[in-house]
């Protein structure tokens, strides 16, 4: 080819992410994928499933800087033809290039607020170690619709910064899980729909109340921490939300109602906490030991009630406690955060290419007795399959109104999901 140039289906994929509608996996699949060099044309390369033959498409930025699809042809023969066909297309002079200088969603604007905006804005607008991060950033927030008006200020602000990240997380996984938005109401936060059905989400976070600390907790810290005032965090963040009676609202009624949470409250804090937050919701923590056979032993502790500074007494599991029957499950991450956005932009080769990304994650012990996970380190690059969805856990509610079918979110994606009912 002389033109088109073969691009990485992951760079193809953060590109495309919103403009494709879920719908198209069920009769055509990708195959290739190509630019002109610039970023300005796109090219695709698709089979028909239905007939067994290839189409292609050319597709180039509009004003809002969304890729839009400019030249279409279908039921060709042969993959060869096709690719000739982008060729031509792509070197010919009759495509038109939109105005790409106005009428975009621009999350990095300058709104003269230096002394408000918050440090880990300052990092992103500027520091190369995450370059990938922006540029995957602004892309996703092309598509945004910000329904308050005030989504660019927040994202900037001292204190609106992590929400609107964990946010703009959520409007990916959502999308990756095949749905579609609904945004005629500026609440609750999203109306996501799949199937013709729909499902309500609200987003909240545990937000920082202090000044930004570098250091990580001790293990005795983070079991102090772990003991109260972390389950009462996520309490008070879930109750607030719940007084906001969602499920009230005529585009709600009858629908399933999640709430989306994460936890940025301390430095790394999202890492640490979660099992707090199935022991809060559900009531119980579980305790682990081995018999004289070296047979791993789990032992259900029911949790009462945790304790405030002030001695009051909260009770434990949220899922049984009035007014929670209409919350359908509780959606958490710990992965909603700008590394995330990082490393999907690093093996989409978007942003720099001088930063050297290494991951370490955890993942589930099949091993019988094994009472500690898995664990991997690796390089981030073009050959990393890492997903949106990968990292989200999913607490359904067993005394939900209107159950959230697990269905509507897939477990097949590279084992993204821990279910737990």
């Amino acid at each position: 080819m002389k033109t088109a140039i073969p691009i990485n289906k992951k760079l193809f994929d953060i590109y495309l992410l919103f403009t494709r509608e879920p719908f198209v996996q069920y009769f055509s699949e990708e195959l290739e994928f190509y630019s002109n060099g610039n970023g300005g044309l796109l090219g695709l390369i698709s089979l028909d499933i239905t007939d067994n033959d290839y189409y292609g498409c050319i597709l180039s930025r509009d004003k809002s800087k969304q890729y839009r699809a400019e030249l279409v042809t279908a039921s060709i023969e042969t993959i060869e033809e096709v690719r000739k066909w982008i060729d031509d297309k792509m070197s010919s002079n009759s495509i038109v290039f939109h105005d790409n200088k106005h009428e975009y969603f621009d999350i990095f604007q300058n709104l003269n607020n230096k002394e408000n905006q918050h440090p880990n804005y300052k990092l992103l607008e500027s520091n190369i170690a995450l370059s990938m991060a922006k540029e995957t950033v602004k892309e996703v927030s092309y598509h945004y619709k910000d329904i308050d008006g005030n989504f660019i200020d927040q994202f900037q602000s001292i204190n609106g910064f992590d929400s609107r990240v964990w946010e703009l997380y959520l409007f990916c996984f959502f999308r990756e899980q095949f749905f579609s938005f609904k945004r005629n109401f500026n609440a609750p936060d999203y109306m996501v729909e799949k199937f013709n059905d729909e499902i309500a989400v609200e987003a909240v976070i545990i937000s920082r109340k202090t000044e930004l600390e570098s250091g990580t907790k001790t293990d005795k810290e983070i079991q102090d921490k772990l003991t109260n005032e972390v389950p009462l965090l996520y309490g008070n963040a879930l109750f607030d939300k719940m007084k906001k009676k969602y499920w009230e609202k005529d585009h709600v009624k009858g629908k399933p109602f999640v709430i989306a949470i994460a936890d940025f409250h301390d430095t790394m804090s999202m890492t640490w906490t979660f099992n707090s937050l199935s022991d809060y919701l559900y009531g119980y923590r579980h305790e682990h030991s081995f018999d004289e056979k070296g047979e791993l032993v789990i032992k259900p502790i029911k949790i009462e009630h945790y304790t405030k500074p002030n001695g009051t007494k909260i009770s434990s599991g949220f899922f049984f406690q009035p007014n929670s029957e209409n919350v359908s499950a509780i959606i958490f991450s710990s992965c909603g955060t700008l590394s995330k956005f990082n490393r999907m932009g690093k093996q989409a080769e978007l942003g720099s290419d001088i930063p050297t990304l290494l991951r370490t994650a955890t993942f589930y012990n099949h091993a019988p007795n094994a009472d500690k996970p898995n664990v991997v380190t690796y390089k981030v690059d073009k050959n990393s399959e890492e997903t949106w969805s990968e990292g989200v856990i999913v607490y359904h509610n067993p005394n939900a109104k209107i159950p959230l079918n697990p269905v509507f979110l897939m477990t097949e994606l590279h084992n993204a999901f821990l279910e737990i009912k």
